[in-house]
Order: C-alpha cells, then sequence, then structure tokens
C-alpha cells in the first residue's frame, strides 16, 4: 500500500515539474520564472527523497542535500540579480 502511495506522489510531482516548466518557459515576468526554477528544485529534492524511501537505500541522501544547496544558492543569485543588477560585485 505504502509503494502505491509513493509511486502515485511520483507522477504527481512530475506532473507539477510539467506545470512549473510551462511557468519558467511562459513565465510572464523574470521574478515569475525564478520562482518556478526554485519549486522544480524543491520538487526534485522531494523526488530524490521518495526514491530513496521506495528503494530502501540512504544512497541518494546526498543528492537530496546537493539539489537543496544548489537550488538555495540559485535562487539567492537570482534575487540579488534582480535586486541589483548583477550577481558578483
Amino acid at each position: 500500500m505504502t509503494t502505491y502511495l509513493l509511486l502515485i506522489s511520483l507522477a504527481l510531482l512530475a506532473l507539477a515539474i510539467l506545470g512549473c516548466m510551462y511557468r519558467l518557459l511562459k513565465g510572464p515576468s523574470l521574478p515569475d520564472r525564478i520562482a518556478a526554477l526554485d519549486t522544480i528544485g524543491v520538487i526534485l529534492l522531494s523526488m530524490v527523497a521518495i526514491l530513496c524511501v521506495l528503494l530502501r537505500t540512504t544512497a541518494y541522501i546526498d543528492i537530496v542535500l546537493l539539489i537543496g544547496i544548489l537550488s538555495f544558492i540559485g535562487t539567492t543569485a537570482f534575487a540579488r540579480y534582480i535586486e541589483r543588477g548583477e550577481v558578483i560585485e
């Protein structure tokens, strides 16, 4: 039963990524696209975590941490670019 729920959640998260990809490509403004990109990072993070539970392994936990760190750095860099017009001073 739990396996089916995890598989359904993976499918729903994949659909959510498709919705975010639409917003990323057709977003009316740059902040909308950045929010969509950040959301894709969070969804990928949760998909890998669910995959870890499904496969009953901890081998992908490092990937979850790496995606989380890169997503945070990317969002911070984009926010700084929007605010100041440059990432590195």
